[in-house]
């Protein structure tokens, strides 16, 4: 999750707040080094990008970021929709279907913060569902249940309309689901935190790293980037991981979709710029070198 997560805008929550940006700030101070060497990164349309989804089926990829949300497909980037500050943002089951929050943008009607807001035409236009005026959910996530979201508070709906507070003592930096299960992982400073059962619930998971940045390739394969720039995989989603290389940039968000046995696809969106690994997070790339 970029710096500006807990800076920008109104504060989270007093001193947990503090505390989750404390281990933000580690990211930008720790360095790492590669496993192998990386090409220039494909440039970004802006240089804050707070989500990044790839669509499996038509390899379309998309950057949500400050400025709005943009295909990065093809360069140029292009921008679809308004210019609204897309700070959580996060893809669901279904071809375009998205959920978002954040703060709208220049000439923009949505409320400030947005609330929960959804897409089903690939992000061209988006419907108020719920806490318009109320939340500015900085963490997102999709599962088979429903939606993980954090705000100040963690929150649970089955429908994006209505919530249940989840009663947890952590801040989460990322929140990452599938809607293909109901495992969710959220990544904070004290360690990884995992539910089984939509976000209702949470353990710690005592033998995993300390991840900043999680995604679901699968139902089961999931991607972590240590604050240093380490690349974790997880077989069991989330359980148990090892390490496959490291990203020498800054990371800003990540995404992944399932590859060879073990190997998914791995984007980053970095300060530099799009890389890709497609072998499980070894070698990375800049995105447009593999298109």
């Amino acid at each position: 999750m970029p710096l500006h997560f807990l800076t920008r805008h109104r504060p989270v929550a007093g001193l947990a707040a503090a505390a989750a940006l404390m281990f933000i700030l580690s990211a930008c101070s720790s360095g790492s080094t590669t496993t192998a060497p990386s090409s220039a990164a494909f440039a970004l349309p802006s240089s804050h990008v707070h989500g990044l989804s790839v669509n499996r089926e038509t390899d379309q990829v998309l950057l949500a970021t400050h400025e709005g949300l943009f295909d990065v497909t093809k360069s140029p980037a292009t921008q679809i929709g308004d210019t609204n500050d897309l700070m959580g943002f996060t893809a669901a089951a279904g071809q375009g279907v998205f959920y978002a929050s954040g703060h709208p943008g220049p000439g923009s009607d949505l409320p400030n913060p947005m609330g929960l807001i959804r897409s089903v035409d690939g992000g061209k236009t988006w419907e108020q569902l719920s806490r318009q005026g109320e939340s500015d959910f900085h963490a997102l996530a999709a599962t088979k249940s429903g939606i993980v979201a954090y705000d100040g508070t963690l929150r649970t709906s089955p429908y994006g309309k209505t919530w249940a507070d989840a009663q947890v003592d952590f801040v989460p930096a990322v929140l990452a689901g599938t809607p293909e299960a109901d495992t969710v992982l959220a990544t904070t400073r004290d360690g990884l935190q995992r539910s089984t059962d939509g976000g209702k619930t949470w353990a710690l998971v005592p033998a995993a790293p300390v991840i900043q940045f999680a995604a679901f390739a699968s139902g089961t394969e999931v991607i972590g980037v240590e604050p240093g720039g380490a690349v974790q995989y997880s077989a069991d989603a989330g359980s148990t991981w090892i390490q496959t290389g490291s990203i020498e940039q800054q990371v800003q968000a990540i995404t992944a979709v399932k590859g060879a046995e073990g190997k998914p696809w791995i984007w980053a969106a970095t300060t530099e710029g799009l890389v890709v690994s497609t072998d499980g997070g070894t070698i990375f790339r800049a995105a447009d070198a593999v298109r």
